[in-house]
């Protein structure tokens, strides 16, 4: 079981996990981009029931392809993105990876929305790869 923590920019939230991820996946929807501000984000998905998050936190209410709300948390103070929930996805919260405070052992096994993806960004070598989201 991994120990996953992290937070945003400012030290104002921080959140942990005790652990192992169902995935680790590079998201190239449009929505991500513009949330990171980058050509994708990159994700780990963790059992909700095992993350812990302390301090105040805003959630931007967004809608995924389904029509389901996607609920993007981040911190009031700084901005920093640092959770999103996917009702098509129960029981997992999704943590923006770059806010770990340990990422030397990630490894992108998956990346969705390739659709989206910009013409420059390269593809993950070994990971799978989807038009959209899976499923």
């Amino acid at each position: 079981m991994r120990h996953l923590s992290g937070g945003c920019l400012c030290g104002k939230v921080r959140y942990s996990a005790d652990a192992d991820p169902a995935f680790t996946a590079i998201c190239h929807c449009k929505n991500c981009q513009k949330q990171a501000g980058a050509s994708f984000s990159l994700n780990v998905g963790v059992p909700a029931a095992a993350l812990k998050v302390t301090g105040p936190i805003k959630t931007f209410q967004d809608r995924g392809d389904s029509g389901k709300p996607v609920r993007r948390k981040f911190c009031p103070e700084c901005g920093s993105p640092l959770i999103t929930d996917v009702e098509v996805m129960p029981g997992l919260s999704i943590l923006k990876a770059g806010t770990l405070d340990d990422t030397s052992w990630l490894k992108p096994n998956m990346e969705i929305y390739c659709d989206s993806a910009q013409a420059w960004t390269p593809r993950t070598a070994g990971a799978q790869q989807f038009a959209r989201a899976p499923g």
